[in-house]
């Protein structure tokens, strides 16, 4: 354990996974990650690139494919590096720019999640006015509220989880500065910083969730009204991509945070965090991309040129 002053640590011990096995783990992973950077890159340019997917509903999935890059390019690489080298110490500051990121791009896709919903119930509940009310303008205006709000929030919990003293243990069981593993290891009452973290957690997760949930309530009462049996089949193909995104992320998040002992004293808690912060952003292009006939002839025009 390394202090300063022989009080306050100045770095971290990231466990991370059982050392066996670590050049697979480290191959599967590598390609893993390049799969998910050429798969949501090729979201970004295929709607960039190509006018007729210059719509609301393309336009936010450019903005989460951009978030998904990000997102796993915060805990992957660092992941990488130590699956091939026996130091895993991370500095104290790297530490909370680690968090930081994560949180923030984690709020963002919550919310950005949220608005794809809205913008499916304004398209099915309300098409005649969908064209005045997602317009383009609007569309940037809610993706960069996903982002500041991710930002804003994000910079107020972590500025306070580290302003707590760690004096003590130095080691987190994990493979990358997850919240509640470094609250644990502060030398102080940490009851404010819980409820801080509840307060955080209740505004990021069951807000936009509450959202996405009326959006297809309202949504699902909509095409129960279509009369023709291919007008439902159209109006939910239009929803399928979208709600299995959100089922993976959610899924998956809440499982990891409403843990039982059992899962994580045998590791499952890490193993579970893969699932949303590695499997989803790989998956999610091809969500998007083979349910989506027009955008599968888009990628195919730009892969032609």
């Amino acid at each position: 354990m390394i202090k300063r002053n022989e009080t306050r640590l100045i770095e971290f011990i990231l466990l991370g996974f059982s050392p066996n096995r670590q050049p697979f783990l480290f191959a599967i992973f590598l390609i893993i990650y390049f799969l998910t950077l050429m798969g949501n890159m090729m979201i970004i340019l295929t709607v960039s690139l190509e006018p007729q997917l210059h719509s609301p509903m393309y336009l936010f999935l450019r903005s989460l494919s951009l978030t998904e890059i990000f997102y796993i390019s915060v805990t992957v690489p660092r992941m990488l590096r130590d699956f091939l080298q026996l130091d895993r110490s991370i500095s104290f500051i790297g530490c909370a720019a680690q968090l930081y990121f994560f949180c923030f791009l984690g709020t963002t896709e919550c919310f950005l999640l949220a608005f794809m919903a809205y913008d499916r119930f304004v398209a099915i509940c309300h098409p005649l006015h969908y064209m005045t009310i997602m317009t383009k303008t609007k569309c940037l205006e809610l993706s960069l509220g996903s982002w500041m709000s991710g930002i804003l929030l994000s910079l107020m919990q972590i500025s306070y989880v580290f302003s707590l003293p760690f004096c003590s243990s130095n080691i987190i069981d994990h493979f990358f500065c997850d919240i509640l593993p470094v609250v644990k290891l502060a030398c102080a009452d940490t009851f404010a910083n819980e409820i801080a973290i509840l307060v955080y957690s209740s505004l990021v997760i069951p807000l936009p969730f509450l959202l996405i949930l009326v959006s297809y309530i309202h949504i699902i009462t909509s095409i129960l009204k279509i009369p023709s049996a291919i007008g439902r089949t159209k109006a939910f193909s239009t929803c399928g991509s979208h709600l299995t995104s959100v089922t993976l992320f959610y899924g998956t998040a809440t499982i990891t945070y409403l843990k039982t002992k059992s899962i994580e004293t045998y590791g499952g808690t890490k193993v579970m965090s893969l699932l949303y912060i590695v499997f989803i952003p790989m998956f999610n292009p091809l969500i998007y991309s083979l349910r989506n006939s027009i955008i599968k002839n888009a990628m195919r025009k730009l892969i032609k040129r």
